[in-house]
């Protein structure tokens, strides 16, 4: 079963924030298999991280490595690393 990665994070300052984005210090997206960003209309420095995995344990272990890197911890408004899984129709 699949699992996904959504967090969402007040940037700042979008482009000096999407270079840090892509090294992926964490290493918490080795192991994605979709990466989508997306960027709020009005708001172009909220931004919104979409991570697919192939399985829920995947998904959890990036979601470690993101916690105990502290990489979030510099923004004072942002939601996730939230686990999730595909509700059944």
């Amino acid at each position: 079963m699949p699992g996904f990665i959504i967090t969402r994070i007040h940037v700042g300052d979008y482009e000096a924030w999407r270079p840090m984005f892509d090294q992926d210090r964490p290493q918490a997206r080795e192991k994605a298999t979709v990466q989508r960003v997306f960027r709020d209309a009005d708001d172009p420095n909220h931004v919104f991280v979409f991570l697919e995995f192939a399985s829920l344990e995947d998904a959890r272990e990036a979601k470690r490595r993101l916690v105990e890197s502290g990489v979030l911890e510099r923004f004072d408004d942002k939601h996730g690393p939230n686990v999730l899984e595909e509700a059944s129709p």
